[in-house]
């Protein structure tokens, strides 16, 4: 089954510092929010918004930066 995190947005309570490194993401699953250790391949500064792409054993997450869509008058993207 999956975990219900994955695919999931949340903001880096801790940062990344760079590959290798461990920080904290909070994100809100279940009705609530769930703290998770977060890994990425480049640094992220905590309040960051991540998106969670992979999960590991032990509340382990792979994180990359989220970049919202720039929806413009109308709604068309404009980036």
């Amino acid at each position: 089954m999956d975990d219900p995190v994955l695919g999931s947005t949340g903001r880096l309570t801790s940062p990344i510092r760079g590959a290798g490194m461990l920080g904290e993401v909070l994100v809100a699953i279940r009705g609530g929010t769930e703290l998770y250790i977060a890994r990425s391949t480049e640094p992220l500064a905590a309040g960051t918004t991540v998106l969670v792409v992979q999960v590991n054993p032990g509340r382990i997450v792979d994180v990359v930066a989220w970049i919202p869509l720039d929806l413009g008058p109308g709604g068309d993207i404009t980036k």
